[in-house]
């Protein structure tokens, strides 16, 4: 393997062990790992990447590391990319849940990273400002992020995100002025594999139809069943993580009820202390699934493995089956013209994002002072996110 690509694994460990702070933390991470420390891609390609896992369903962050280790080293560094990202995390997840006295010591535990909660939001408010800063060129742009931030906090719907992004693009599409596309078009449609295509759907259709005719007494169905639940939702999951929490509570809890309302509450409370990805959630859901099942630890591991691997499997699938590709479909002048807002609208949540996250901090002076000091440290010294991170967790066990 490569230096370059050794180096790159490294940096894709150290991202993973310190991205705390969900999918709006984790894209300034991603700047400074992937593009100010080893220049692996340019922060074009990084906010391209962005935008283009902004259109898809499925966990943003994820996608757009995965791109990055495609761009990188083909497809057998972004899939070891994407299994570096989402173990640790999923594994720590499956742990809980299969031995719930980990969470017995929870209170202590969230007392130790109290702090962890106001310097991710400061690393959101850095993030926020310095993709302002780039995006945010134009009236059109500035328009389309303060509505997203207007729609995301009144309307409070999963679907105001795709709506949202599908209007950005459409907006700043039809700005443009269209030119002769049609060899970029011949080109592009060449490169499609139909093949890749029929596997995502296939393996869809497919696992609804096992889990809708398998005999619920079989010792598959429950895995299969959950497997098609996860990949579902993976499908129809777009805004990242906090559109998730929503719709698992619906299916699992109100709906299924494969676990109770404490349970799941727990499990998300242990999961925001974690770094890595939000979507590492469901593997917790997975494994408690299987519980209920009677499946034994054995099972329950299963069902954490399942679970993470359902829900970012369509997603993960599509980033790699559109950035083959993405240099000619960009070209299209009214793809290419669309980025910029849904760049704006991207924005816009994650200023919403800041804004839902902080109001439970209200006027409390010392969270509040921790957040400006996270975001001041971060926008003028070269003082890294995981040393601030290791200093709120050291702050947290004194006090």
């Amino acid at each position: 393997m490569a230096k370059r690509q050794l180096l790159f694994i490294k940096n894709v460990f150290l991202f993973t062990f310190t991205a705390f702070g969900g999918a709006q933390a984790h894209i300034s991470l991603l700047l400074r790992y992937f593009v100010k420390s080893a220049h692996f891609i340019t922060e074009e390609e990084l906010l391209e990447l962005n935008a283009l896992a902004q259109v898809l369903p499925g966990p943003a962050s994820t996608q757009t590391l995965v791109g990055i280790g495609y761009k990188v080293g083909g497809l057998k560094l972004a899939i070891l990319t994407f299994f570096i990202w989402i173990l640790p995390s999923a594994a720590i997840m499956t742990c809980a849940a299969i031995s719930y006295a980990l969470l017995d010591s929870k209170k202590e535990f969230l007392d130790i990273l109290q702090f962890v909660h106001p310097i991710a939001l400061g690393i959101v408010a850095y993030g926020a400002f310095n993709l302002a800063k780039k995006v945010l060129k134009s009236e059109i742009t500035i328009l389309l992020a303060f509505g997203a931030v207007v729609a995301t906090l009144v309307l409070k719907n999963a679907y105001v995100f795709p709506i949202a992004i599908f209007v950005g693009g459409m907006v700043s599409s039809a700005i443009a002025t269209p030119t002769d596309e049609a060899q970029i078009r011949v080109r592009l449609f060449a490169n499609i594999n139909p093949r890749k295509l029929s596997y995502f759907i296939g393996v869809l259709l497919f696992m609804a139809m096992l889990g809708a005719l398998i005999n619920r007494t079989s010792p598959f169905s429950l895995p299969i069943r959950l497997f098609e639940n996860f990949y579902r939702n993976g499908i129809f999951v777009f805004g990242g993580g906090q559109v998730l929490v929503p719709l698992m509570f619906t299916e699992f809890v109100e709906m299924k009820k494969y676990l109770l309302q404490s349970d799941f509450i727990s499990g998300f409370a242990l999961q925001q202390v974690l770094p890595g990805p939000t979507f590492s959630f469901t593997s917790y859901l997975g494994a408690l699934s299987m519980k209920q099942g009677g499946y034994g630890i054995v099972g329950q591991a299963f069902g954490g493995l399942l679970a993470v691997i359902g829900i970012n499997l369509p997603g993960l699938i599509l980033v790699l089956f559109i950035v083959p590709f993405w240099n000619d479909l960009k070209k299209i002048t009214r793809i290419k013209k669309s980025l910029s807002g849904i760049n704006a609208v991207s924005v816009g949540f994650i200023f919403a994002a800041f804004i839902l996250l902080i109001k439970p901090i209200s006027f409390n002076l010392m969270p509040l002072s921790i957040i400006v000091s996270t975001f001041l440290l971060l926008n003028f010294t070269k003082i890294s996110p995981p040393l601030i991170i290791i200093a709120g967790i050291i702050l947290g066990y004194f006090l």
